[in-house]
């Protein structure tokens, strides 16, 4: 059976417990604030949460089963459509929304369907960046118009 898509909830999650430690419960984190719960807890790095939000949105996609939106920067996290905003922890970029498809179970669903479970990769038709867009060819010249 193949893996469902993977989401921000169950990409990021806590480390072992230390020693006698009890173990951390994120599950009341919004799933755009836990990349920066991991980047502190795993990675070690303080990065503050963004505190404004700004204009631009981004795609999301899904690259190798996983939802990802990519900044500007060149950097990406793994996002969730149940909260549909995206901070970058590399360049410290607020808040932007995120596009997700009109019906992202009907997506993961079709992605379930593939034989290769292990390429699954899908962009939002209206992405820039879909490299599955169709190209549009611009219409030829009118030959009796001249310069």
């Amino acid at each position: 059976m193949p893996i469902a898509v993977i989401r921000a909830e169950t990409f990021y999650l806590p480390g072992p417990p230390r020693r006698g430690q009890p173990p951390a419960d994120w599950s009341g984190y919004p799933a755009a604030e836990l990349v920066y719960l991991y980047v502190t807890h795993r990675m070690n790095r303080r990065v503050p949460l963004p505190t404004e939000t700004v204009p631009e949105s981004y795609f999301a996609h899904v690259n190798q089963n996983r939802w990802v939106a990519s900044c500007v920067c060149g950097s990406a996290a793994v996002v969730s459509p149940t909260d549909p905003r995206y901070g970058c922890t590399e360049c410290g970029y607020g808040w932007a929304s995120l596009v997700f498809p009109g019906d992202v179970d009907a997506v993961e669903a079709e992605l379930m369907e593939e034989p290769r479970p292990h390429l699954r990769n899908w962009f939002h038709p209206d992405d820039p960046q879909n490299p599955n867009a169709p190209v549009v060819e611009p219409p030829a010249p009118d030959p009796e118009v001249t310069l």
